[in-house]
């Protein structure tokens, strides 16, 4: 079972972590030489970790938008329409 494809959320929030995790990490502990490499690698794993934690959205379940988009559809269109009354023309 393979994995889908992650989505721009999930994207966004892996890349600002690790951005931000390794701005910091190397801001506080000023390291050199090989630790940069190591705080690098920490970064990209806490921005991968937090990618994979994001909830994805539901396959399948309407989310409130689309339902509101529905009912306002619904509300608009008259009852009577697609009724099958035949319309009478006054032209003959």
């Amino acid at each position: 079972m393979s994995r889908p494809a992650p989505t721009p959320a999930q994207l966004a929030c892996g890349s600002a972590t690790t951005v931000a995790s390794a701005l910091a990490m190397l801001l506080l502990s000023r390291p050199s030489g090989p630790a940069v490499a190591l705080v690098a690698l920490g970064a990209l794993l806490l921005g991968l970790l937090v990618a994979l934690m994001v909830p994805a959205p539901r396959r399948g379940t309407p989310d409130a938008a689309s339902a509101a988009g529905r009912a306002a559809g619904r509300a608009r269109t008259p009852a009577h329409a697609g009724a099958g009354v035949p319309e009478r023309s006054l032209h003959g």
